[in-house]
């Protein structure tokens, strides 16, 4: 373990050498002593001194015969690969929609028909749309999306009728006023400019007449 170096390896060959186990049992104390000063940031790991004793065997190759505190590891304890992460073996779909709208779609389809079924379709599409939108900047039809929506959960999510996608952004009342406010201060601003460029012009005839 290069981060104790190569003097508490020697350090603990010549422990392990020792015939009298008794007199290894009181050396190797004064090594993971040694082994702890060296290396204060295992402090900061619960049960450090654990730590320490495991590393001693680890150096060591699991030859060495001390009487540990703790139960005295194997090279098999200390190397079993970690538990595999499972990962999601099902193909997406429909990429530009992404696997979080199928899962939201299964989850969907296995409930019943209610009002908060249906709830949870018109956000469902109107999800699926800023979905397509990212990947196609042109505009969708909510016959599109509902047609997708049927796709997608093999024809078990049918979208109730009179359901419609929300307005975007820009058909809401709030952008429109908005946008009108926005259109009357350029106004404003355009007409100022008109009046001081007119201003001006009146000026410099009253100056020629004059």
């Amino acid at each position: 373990m290069p981060e104790y170096g190569r003097h508490v390896q020697k350090m603990i060959e010549y422990v392990a050498s020792i015939p009298d186990k008794e007199k290894r049992n009181e050396q190797i104390q004064s090594v993971v002593q040694v082994m702890g000063t060296l290396n204060p940031q295992l402090r900061d790991i619960n049960d450090f001194k654990h730590k320490l004793w495991d590393h001693v065997h680890v150096i060591s190759d699991f030859k060495i015969d001390i009487d540990s505190p703790y139960p005295t590891p194997t090279r098999e304890s200390l190397s079993t690969p970690p538990s595999a992460i499972p990962l999601h073996t099902v193909p997406v779909k429909a990429a530009h929609y992404g696997r979080n709208i199928q899962n939201m779609i299964e989850v969907i389809a296995e409930r019943e028909d209610d009002e908060v079924k249906t709830y949870m379709i018109k956000t469902l599409a109107s999800y699926m749309k800023q979905q397509y939108l990212i990947w196609n900047k042109d505009s969708v039809s909510e016959e599109t999306i509902f047609n997708d929506i049927y796709k997608l959960s093999d024809g078990r999510i049918k979208v109730p009728e009179g359901v419609h996608i929300g307005m975007g952004v820009a058909d809401t009342p709030v952008h429109s006023r908005s946008m009108q406010q926005g259109g009357g201060q350029r106004n404003f601003r355009n007409n100022g400019q008109k009046n001081k460029q007119n201003g001006s012009n009146n000026g410099k005839r009253w100056k020629n007449n004059k």
